[in-house]
C-alpha cells in the first residue's frame, strides 16, 4: 500500500450514506457552512444536526461560530482524526472492491 495512504479501516460511524457524503464534502473544503451542507444533501436540519453530533463526538469534525453581517453561521470541518478515519475507510472500500474481482 502506498506510504501516503493510511491502512484501509471500515468505519460503520462513517459508512452510513448521510456521514459518507459530509465527509466526502469536508475533506474538499477547508470548511463548510452547515446551511450549505444541508441544501447539498437535502437533508432537514434536525437530521443533519444528529449526524454532525455523531461526528463530532468520534471527534472527526470541528465546529465553529462566525458571526457575518449580524447572523452566527456555522461552519465544519474535518478534524486531522476525521480525515485519517475517512481516507482509512475509502481505503478499506477500496480494498473490498479489490479483493471481489
Amino acid at each position: 500500500m502506498d506510504a501516503t495512504v493510511p491502512d484501509a479501516e471500515f468505519s460503520p460511524l462513517i459508512h452510513a450514506p448521510i456521514r459518507l457524503r459530509i465527509c466526502a464534502m469536508l475533506s474538499k473544503a477547508d470548511g463548510i457552512e452547515f446551511s450549505e451542507i444541508q441544501s447539498r444533501l437535502g437533508v432537514s436540519k434536525s437530521a443533519l444536526s444528529k449526524h454532525l453530533t455523531q461526528l463530532h463526538d468520534a471527534g472527526f469534525v470541528d465546529e465553529e461560530s462566525v458571526v457575518r453581517l449580524g447572523r452566527a453561521r456555522q461552519w465544519l470541518s474535518l478534524t486531522p482524526s476525521g480525515r485519517q478515519a475517512y481516507e482509512s475507510h475509502l481505503a478499506a472500500l477500496q480494498d473490498m472492491i479489490g479483493s471481489e474481482g
